[in-house]
């Protein structure tokens, strides 16, 4: 018998016919966010789940799917995951690491862009029928070309970012859990290697490129933002939770800083609403890998980490060999 799984949100049609020729497969066509007691009736016989990141994967859903041998997340992050209980239950889980890095960072810069700008707030003002004449003030915006870019978290996307800057002739400062090899900095246009604070103190532009983890919920909050040039823009394309979301929405009230741009919220998609009430930020329904390419690499990505996991092989992107 083929073994079963379970593909929890929709994805690729062709995607879906390539697990159906391996596994006995159940796709959630609909796209339902089915909550962890939907989850464990659905995989209480389940070999393997294809995951996203909006499902919860829990020491308890484990504990109930005994039968389950492999998490594959179509994602980077995998914070929606118990890593730990799952190694403990012997069961592997993998990520989509690499195939959305040049996009996740041509995305950034869109932010950056935007943000710094100000065109969300210029197309609002057009569309409502207010412009009506050109001002010497009007929307004025914060340059790119010539500034200093901050990176925070400068993994695989972090150094796409940073070479993209050499085109805008901008200083790169970067804080990350450990310094990159002199080669790889000059790499990522001879990014310079700062403390956490000394970015937030020196950067025009802030770019928040860091993994979720416990560590660090609120990373950046109301005692960071007001290291923050006043002119500064921040961006976060990370994870929700990086932020303290309650105190940037403070910051952006107060004119504290210059603009922010967010693609990733806490709580998403049930994200803050005062931020609806903020002209000064660019926000975006975390959509960092949202290319046909990008997806589509994702999802095959995470088809072959299920296709090897389940056929007693290494999948390619796992996260916790001792599981095996």
């Amino acid at each position: 018998m083929k073994p079963k799984i379970l593909i929890t949100r929709a994805i690729f049609p062709d995607v879906i016919q390539r697990l159906e020729k391996v596994f006995e497969v159940d796709s959630n066509i609909s796209d339902k966010i089915y909550s962890e007691a939907e989850l464990i009736e659905k995989c209480h016989d389940k070999d393997g789940i294809f995951s996203n990141p909006a499902d919860r994967i829990s020491a308890k859903f484990m504990q109930a799917c005994t039968q389950l041998k492999a998490v594959c997340n179509m994602a980077v992050g995998y914070n929606n995951i118990d890593v730990a209980a799952a190694t403990n239950a012997g069961i592997k889980v993998t990520n989509t690491p690499d195939v959305l890095n040049q996009t996740t960072a041509d995305f950034a810069w869109a932010l950056l862009m935007a943000t710094a700008r100000r065109v969300t707030e210029s197309e609002h003002f057009l569309r409502a029928g207010k412009w009506e004449k050109l001002t010497y003030d009007g929307f004025l915006g914060a340059d790119v070309y010539g500034s200093t870019l901050g990176i925070i978290g400068m993994g695989r996307i972090g150094q796409a970012i940073a070479r993209r800057s050499m085109g805008f002739d901008m200083k790169v400062v970067y804080h990350n859990r450990s310094q990159l090899t002199p080669e790889q900095e000059a790499y990522a246009n001879h990014a310079q290697y700062k403390s956490r604070d000394q970015v937030l103190q020196e950067a025009d532009h802030i770019i928040l490129v860091l993994p979720y983890s416990p560590a660090v919920h609120h990373y950046i909050g109301a005692a960071e933002i007001a290291l923050m040039k006043p002119t500064a823009t921040l961006i976060n394309i990370a994870r929700g939770g990086i932020v303290d979301d309650a105190a940037l929405i403070a910051a952006l009230q107060r004119g504290q800083i210059a603009a922010a741009g967010l693609d990733v919220f806490e709580n998403e998609p049930a994200f803050n609403q005062e931020f609806l009430n903020c002209t000064n930020v660019v926000l975006t329904p975390h959509i960092g890998s949202a290319t046909e390419s990008a997806r589509r690499a994702m999802a095959n990505c995470a088809a072959d980490n299920l296709i090897a996991a389940l056929s007693g092989k290494t999948p390619p992107n796992l996260l916790n060999p001792e599981s095996a």
